[in-house]
């Protein structure tokens, strides 16, 4: 076996202070069928529906609008920190594909996205469905998109999962998927609190009274 090792850095926004992150992960060359039956679904986390991509959109586009200061700040912080996750997945779809031939490849999954893309990285979901920036929405309404960020770090952690059991057989790809299916759980802890941030500043009658993203002379608290 040979093994290749791959330093990782990727930086995060909080809290204005930039915090660095040294991940090492190792992988082995295993069977190419493996590999390209494995590459295909990861690309599910790069540019599918529930993808790093879509997540750093979402949030970076949402930070915008978002009335209270904290909560911006957060969008922020976790937007950046999904880019870099989004980095992560793209150098896993290279390492597991950059050396292969063609006789590996014909027969397989990765055929069709070969036919169009050779061994490059490209956005799609496993199923070949191009990235599109309707896989994400940016509403203005401060409830409404962070409930949305709820859901989708809880469809990205299942989708992690999944991944996870594809790949129970080989602990060096098992590592990353780990590491990120634990912080999308973190995500969606901090969007909870976001949530609750949101909630003690509109009126506890009824939160939809008004849109404090839109509604400009709302007693809303800043």
């Amino acid at each position: 076996m040979i093994r290749k090792m791959i330093s990782w850095r990727y930086t995060s926004f909080y809290k204005n202070k930039y915090q660095t992150f040294y991940l090492l992960y190792f992988f082995k060359v295993i069977k190419p069928a493996y590999i390209l039956v494995f590459q295909q679904y990861t690309l599910l986390k790069y540019g599918g529906p529930d993808g790093e991509l879509g997540a750093s959109m979402r949030y970076i586009s949402q930070r915008y609008s978002m009335p209270y200061r904290e909560v911006s700040g957060l969008l922020t912080d976790i937007g950046t920190e999904e880019l870099g996750h989004f980095e992560m997945i793209s150098t896993m779809v290279h390492q597991l594909t950059r050396n292969l031939s063609m006789e590996q490849i014909k027969g397989t999954p990765f055929e069709a996205y070969y036919v169009d893309h050779t061994a490059a990285v490209w956005p799609q979901a496993a199923g070949g469905i191009p990235f599109n920036a309707c896989e994400f929405q940016s509403k203005g309404d401060a409830i409404t998109d962070i409930t949305e960020d709820m859901a989708a770090e809880q469809k990205a952690r299942t989708t992690y999962d999944n991944l996870i059991r594809l790949s129970k057989d080989d602990p060096d790809v098992l590592d990353p998927l780990r590491f990120l299916r634990e912080r999308e759980i973190v995500h969606f802890q901090r969007f909870g609190e976001a949530l609750s941030i949101i909630q003690s500043k509109l009126d506890s009658n009824n939160y939809y009274f008004y849109n404090p993203e839109f509604d400009k002379n709302c007693s809303c608290k800043k």
